[in-house]
């Protein structure tokens, strides 16, 4: 019930992640958008306003450029929601609410690059745009007014009187 944003932050692998996260989350009818926490250190944080939330991301739930945004956010009155594999991590403990992505390992077979973690942190934030729509009685129609470019947008929107000519429109052979 809330009228803000939802701000989407991380870096390396969670920001892409996080970028996608914050595309499906807009694109269910959800204002939202993702601010890279190094820019957001340096005046992008003026994109952040009283009454929005941050989903902050970052698998081990120590990434320094987020947790040195975390006091601003705060100060602000930033909801904070953290995203990280580490329920014990400082972003964790420090967040209005922790959503745990933990997995057992990567499926990189030397077990560094993240992998599974990303996996699991899309399907949170697929889940999260899901409840949200549902939440929101986000209909088909909705989502066709924000995908006109698209086939289902073309199938739901368009009509008959869209595309045909009239009177001295018509062509003449």
């Amino acid at each position: 019930s809330n009228s803000g944003k939802v701000v989407v932050m991380g870096m390396g692998k969670s920001g892409h992640i996080g970028n996608k996260i914050a595309a499906t989350l807009a694109s269910t009818g959800t204002s939202a958008f993702f601010v890279h926490p190094g820019e957001a250190a340096h005046g992008d944080l003026g994109m952040i306003s009283a009454g929005d939330i941050v989903i902050a991301i970052s698998n081990s739930g120590e990434s320094h450029e987020i947790l040195s945004l975390f006091p601003v956010l705060k100060r602000l009155n930033i909801k904070i929601i953290s995203m990280t594999g580490k329920p014990e991590s400082n972003m964790a403990k420090l967040a209005d609410l922790h959503l745990q992505i933990t997995v057992p390992q990567e499926a990189c077979p030397l077990g560094l690059a993240p992998t599974s973690s990303t996996t699991a942190t899309l399907v949170m934030g697929d889940a999260l745009a899901v409840a949200l729509l549902q939440a929101r009685g986000f209909s088909a129609e909705d989502f066709a007014l924000s995908h006109p470019g698209g086939a289902l947008g073309r199938k739901l929107l368009l009509k008959l009187s869209d595309i045909m000519h009239f009177g001295n429109a018509l062509p003449k052979v």
